[in-house]
């Protein structure tokens, strides 16, 4: 189990699937599955019973994990997906940086 060029908070764009070109906040990150969740992408239906959350029941709309591979960062500058790289910076921290455009992603 490696690190993830992903972090929780990330604005991403997704690459591959029946979701592609779709981009939102990464809600959660599951590193040992290597799966994220990301806000209104891959929306699935799930039928509940009612409860005392949701008296009524019925069918709820909410995001599945969706796989790393299929999402890359949003470049902070030009926008587009990107990969990730390491750099140190001026105070010798290890900061994430955009390969496009070598802008730092906070």
């Amino acid at each position: 189990m490696g690190k993830l060029h992903i972090k929780k908070g990330d604005i991403v764009i997704v690459n591959a699937g029946v979701n592609k070109g779709q981009e939102g906040k990464v809600l959660e990150v599951f590193p040992a599955k290597n799966r994220a969740i990301v806000e209104g992408v891959n929306m699935v239906s799930k039928h509940t019973k009612p409860n005392a959350e949701s008296p009524q029941g019925g069918i709820v709309k909410k995001e599945a994990p969706i796989h790393i591979s299929n999402l890359n960062v949003k470049d902070p500058s030009t926008g587009k997906p990107t990969r990730i790289g390491r750099k140190l910076n001026d105070d010798g921290k290890l900061v994430r940086i955009a390969k496009k455009s070598g802008e730092e992603i906070k």
